[in-house]
C-alpha cells in the first residue's frame, strides 16, 4: 500500500501547483493581461484539439490557447508579444531514454563514432597520445569508438589488440564503445585486469578459464584463444571500472550547465536519466543549486544486482531498495528532479564481429542460439558471408568435447586447414541475460513492492520475454497494474511478446533513428541470427524473414496497446539527441539514400509527435504539467524552422530529418537561445 500512497501524492501535489498557479482574472474578474503572447502561430497542442493559433502565459503557464482572435485580449501594456510567423510550434520534447552527463562535448580523445580500419584508429590514438602529452603508464581513454562500421584488419594488424599495441606501447588504452556496451583494449590495460579476490592477475586465454570464466562470452578471442582486444559488458569492469558507468563525469561536473543548454538547443524539456547511478546525482544537485535547471528530470536510478552482494555472496535486494528509496525521498518535493523509476538491464547487445578469427558473436539474449556465419572480405573492405558452420556436425561435436586439443595458433591452423573455419566456431550460444533470471525476477519485484516503475533495457527476444515475466510478476505480487513500467530498445521481439506487451499496456521507449538499413552495421548482426550468403541488400533483407518481420516492431507493439514514447540513448551512437532525425526515420525506416527497413513498421508524424510529448509526460507521471500545450499546463514549448506535420502530410518525410530548433522556452522563459548580456 505504501507504493500506491506515494503515487497518488506525487500525482495530486503536481495537479494542484498547476491549478493555483493557472489562475488568470484578478479578485474582480477582470481579465489579467498575460506576460508573453505567441500569435501568427500553427500550434500542434497534442491535445483534442490538435491545432491552434496562439498561445498566452503568465507566470510560467498557459493561460490562453486559440485562435489568433481570443489572444487580443492577453495583451496588455507590459506583454512580450513574439509573431511565430506562421511556423509551427509544438509542446516541448521528452525524451524518455538518454544519459545526459554523457552528452556534453568535452576535451577528450573522441572518434565520433566515425569509422575507421584498424590502421586507420593506430594513427588517430597516436595522435591523442601525443596530444595529451601522456606519460608512461598513463591511462588513454578513447571515446565514441564505433564497434559496428570500420574495424577492417589488414595482414599487419589483425586484431584491435595488435592496432592499439601498436599505437600505444606505453600506454594502457581503452575504446570506448559508442553504444556504452562494447570496449577495446590493449595489452597493457588487459594486464591491469584484477579478479574477485582484488589480485592483479590480467585477462588471459588461462584466467578466462580460471578467474573470469562468467565472462568467456563478452571477450573476443584470436585463433590461440588469447583475448583479442575485443573486450564488452561486464567484462570491462576487472579492467577499468573508472569509467563503466560515466566516462568522464568529473569533466561534466565542471560545465553542468551545458547539459540543459543541449537539451534545450533541441527542443527536449524533460528527460527519464536512464541510468541514473548515486555518482551521477551531484550532477543535478549542481544544477539546482546555481538554478541551471532549464529541464524536468526522472531518474531512473540504477543499482547492480549482480555487484550488490552481502558478505556471504547473496545479492543484496534490501541494500539496493533502501538506497533507492532515500534517493527518491531527498527529490520527493523538487519540481524539477524525480527519482521514482527504477533501471534494469535484462541482457547486453546483439552486434557481433565478423573480422575476429573466430568471429565474435553477440551477447544479447536470444531464443535460438546465434549462427556461425563463415567470412570473407569483398573487393571494398565489407565482410561477406561466404558459408556457414553446421554445429550439429560430427566434427564440431568432437571439437567442443576436446577444446583442450586446439591450445596453440598452430592446431586451431591445422583444424581450420581441413574444415575451413576455426574450432571454437562450433560453439553454441544463445547469447546471456544481463543477470540470472531469478535475480532479474527478483529484483524487480522488490522494486515494484517499494514503489518504484520499472524501466527495462531489451535488446534480445529472449531478454524480451524474461523482462514481460520479470513485469508481470512484480504486478501480481503488489497487485498493482497502474505503475508506469516501460521497456527501452526492442531490437527484435517474437510476436507473441508482442501481444504480451499490448496487454501489459507498457510504455515503449524506441531509439527510432536505429531501425535502418546500413551494410556495415547489418553485417555485424543479420549474418548471426539468419542465413544469408554474401552481403547484398537482398541477402540481408528478406521479406518475411525473422529479422525483417520484428526487428524494432513499433507499428505492431503500438497496435497491440502498447504506449510508444521516445529515446534518443544520446550518446549511444551520437551526443546529440537529434529528435528531428528518430521523428523522421520513424516516419521512414531509412536513412536517405538508403533502403527502407520493414516498412510495415512506420509510424504518422501525429503519432511520433505524440510519442515525444504527451506520451512521454504520461510515462513520467508528469501529464498534468506537460506534455500538451493546454491551458493550466507549463509553458514549455518549441518553434521550428519548418512544418514538420504539413511536410510529412504531403509525402515528404525526408525533409523532416533537417527540422531545426529556432526557440525553446521552459516555464514561460526563453531557454533557447540564451541572450547574453
Amino acid at each position: 500500500m505504501l507504493g500506491k500512497r506515494m503515487r497518488l501524492a506525487v500525482t495530486v501535489c503536481g495537479l494542484v501547483l498547476c491549478l493555483f498557479v493557472g489562475s488568470i482574472a484578478d479578485a474582480n474578474g477582470v481579465q489579467v493581461p498575460a506576460d508573453l503572447v505567441v500569435t501568427d502561430a500553427k500550434v500542434y497542442t497534442a491535445a483534442s484539439a490538435k491545432f491552434a493559433e496562439a498561445l498566452a502565459v503568465r507566470k510560467g503557464l498557459l493561460v490562453y490557447v486559440g485562435d489568433a482572435a481570443g489572444a487580443q485580449a492577453f495583451i496588455g501594456p507590459r506583454t512580450t508579444v513574439e509573431h511565430a510567423g506562421g511556423r509551427l510550434i509544438i509542446p516541448g520534447l521528452v525524451d524518455a531514454h538518454i544519459h545526459p552527463v554523457d552528452i556534453v562535448d568535452l576535451d577528450v580523445c573522441d572518434l565520433a563514432s566515425e569509422p575507421k580500419t584498424l590502421k586507420q584508429i593506430v594513427s588517430f590514438v597516436q595522435t591523442c597520445v601525443a596530444h595529451y602529452a601522456l606519460a608512461p603508464g598513463q591511462w588513454l581513454r578513447v571515446h565514441q569508438w564505433n564497434p559496428t562500421a570500420g574495424n577492417q584488419p589488414d595482414l599487419e594488424l589483425t586484431t584491435l589488440r595488435a592496432a592499439l599495441d601498436r599505437a600505444a606501447p606505453k600506454n594502457p588504452v581503452h575504446l570506448l564503445g559508442n553504444d556504452g556496451h562494447h570496449g577495446a583494449f590493449n595489452t597493457l590495460a588487459l594486464a591491469k585486469a584484477q579478479n574477485a579476490s582484488g589480485r592483479v592477475v590480467g585477462l588471459t586465454r588461462e584466467t578466462l578459464a580460471t578467474d573470469f570464466p562468467e565472462y568467456r562470452k563478452l571477450v573476443g578471442t584470436d585463433e590461440r584463444g588469447e583475448p583479442n582486444g575485443e573486450v564488452n559488458e561486464d567484462a570491462r569492469y576487472p579492467i577499468d571500472a573508472h569509467s563503466m558507468m560515466y566516462n568522464e563525469l568529473e569533466k561534466s561536473i565542471k560545465v553542468v550547465e551545458k547539459i540543459p543548454e543541449r537539451l534545450n538547443s533541441v527542443g527536449i524539456t524533460a528527460i527519464l536519466d536512464a541510468a541514473a547511478a548515486p555518482e551521477g546525482l551531484p550532477i543535478y544537485d549542481k544544477l539546482l543549486a546555481r538554478k541551471h535547471m532549464t529541464v524536468r528530470a526522472t531518474l531512473a536510478q540504477f543499482y547492480d544486482p549482480s555487484r550488490t552482494r552481502t558478505k556471504d555472496g547473496r545479492v543484496d535486494y534490501d541494500s539496493m531498495v533502501e538506497s533507492a528509496k532515500q534517493v527518491r525521498a531527498k527529490y520527493a518535493h523538487n519540481p524539477y528532479v524525480r527519482a521514482d523509476f527504477i533501471k534494469m538491464f535484462a541482457d547486453g547487445v546483439v552486434e557481433g564481429n565478423p573480422f575476429g578469427t573466430p568471429p565474435t558473436l553477440g551477447n544479447a539474449a536470444m531464443l535460438e542460439p546465434y549462427l556461425q556465419p563463415i567470412f570473407a572480405l569483398d573487393a571494398e573492405g565489407h565482410a561477406a558471408v561466404t558459408g556457414y558452420v553446421d554445429t550439429g556436425s560430427a566434427v564440431c561435436i568432437d571439437a567442443r568435447s576436446h577444446m583442450d586439443r586446439y591450445q596453440t595458433a598452430f592446431e586451431a591452423a591445422i583444424f581450420m586447414k581441413a574444415n575451413g573455419f576455426h574450432p571454437a566456431q562450433c560453439t553454441i550460444s544463445s547469447g546471456q541475460l544481463q543477470h540470472e533470471r531469478d535475480i532479474e525476477l527478483e529484483y524487480v519485484r522488490r522494486m515494484h513492492l517499494a514503489g518504484f516503475n520499472i524501466h527495462i533495457h531489451v535488446i534480445g527476444d529472449r531478454a524480451l520475454r524474461t523482462a514481460l515475466d520479470a513485469i508481470e510478476n512484480a504486478r501480481a505480487a503488489d497487485g498493482i497494474t497502474t505503475t508506469r513500467d516501460g521497456l527501452a530498445h526492442i531490437q527484435l521481439a517474437h510476436p507473441a511478446d508482442v501481444a504480451r506487451i499490448g496487454r501489459d499496456h507498457l510504455y515503449l521507449a524506441y531509439t527510432y533513428s536505429w531501425a535502418n538499413v546500413e551494410l556495415d552495421y547489418d553485417m555485424s548482426v543479420v549474418p548471426f541470427l539468419q542465413k544469408m550468403t554474401g552481403n547484398s541488400l537482398a541477402a540481408r533483407h528478406v521479406p518475411g524473414s525473422y529479422y525483417e518481420e520484428n526487428s524494432y516492431p513499433v507499428r505492431s507493439s503500438r497496435d497491440a496497446g502498447g504506449i510508444l514514447v521516445a529515446g534518443s540513448d544520446a550518446p549511444v551512437a551520437t551526443r546529440d539527441p537529434q529528435p528531428f532525425v528518430n521523428m523522421a526515420t520513424a516516419l521512414t525506416r531509412h536513412v536517405p539514400g538508403q533502403a527502407i527497413l520493414n516498412s510495415h513498421q512506420t509510424i504518422s508524424i501525429r503519432d511520433v509527435l505524440d510519442a515525444y510529448t504527451i506520451n512521454g509526460a504520461r510515462m513520467l507521471g508528469r501529464e498534468a504539467e506537460i506534455g500538451s500545450l493546454e491551458v493550466g499546463k507549463s509553458a514549455d514549448f518549441v518553434i521550428l524552422d519548418r512544418d514538420i506535420v504539413a511536410l510529412a502530410d504531403a509525402g515528404k518525410a525526408d525533409e523532416v530529418f533537417g527540422a531545426r530548433v529556432l526557440g525553446t522556452w521552459f516555464c514561460g522563459k526563453r531557454v533557447y537561445p540564451v541572450t547574453k548580456h
